[in-house]
């Protein structure tokens, strides 16, 4: 599917994926597009739309940071970022094709994806003692766990 347009009003491009985005998405997209941490274009595909903290169906690559805003705070994904042994210059076409496709197998995808329902909980087990950790030092954390029941 090509690019259907680019906003370049922004310190990076936005490559659109569609030809439909509302004006109070594509706002959030032109902001996030001058962020000093943006790495090279943000892609917004074709079921963008208006978000809470970030655009809803894009994509926002980042030098050395993370936004939590983009990454599920929307829908509540359960999306978590862990440390690898693998490094760039380890990811060829095809190895990255190789772990992405273990990623599809291994992470279930929509709401059918998780049966039985607390699936995605069971998943965050094995990193249970570095979030009670992270909790511990951050209190607010804890009370926002407890309420939410996520891991």
């Amino acid at each position: 599917m090509p690019v259907k347009q680019t906003i370049s009003t922004g310190t990076v491009p936005v490559k659109i994926w569609t030809d439909q985005v509302e004006a109070t998405a594509m706002q959030q997209l032109e902001n996030v597009s001058r962020l000093p941490i943006i790495h090279r274009h943000v892609a917004a595909m074709p079921d963008t739309h208006y978000g809470i903290g970030a655009t809803v169906g894009s994509v926002i690559p980042t030098i050395r940071a993370i936004i939590p805003a983009a990454v599920g705070v929307d829908i509540g994904c359960g999306m978590i970022a862990a440390r690898t042994t693998l490094r760039a210059e380890d990811l060829d076409e095809t190895s990255l094709k190789r772990v992405f496709d273990q990623i599809t197998r291994d992470v279930p995808l929509g709401r059918h994806g998780h049966k039985p329902e607390r699936a995605h909980v069971d998943r965050a087990k094995p990193f249970e003692d570095e979030l009670n950790e992270i909790t511990t030092a951050h209190p607010k954390l804890k009370t926002i766990h407890q309420d939410s029941n996520t891991w």
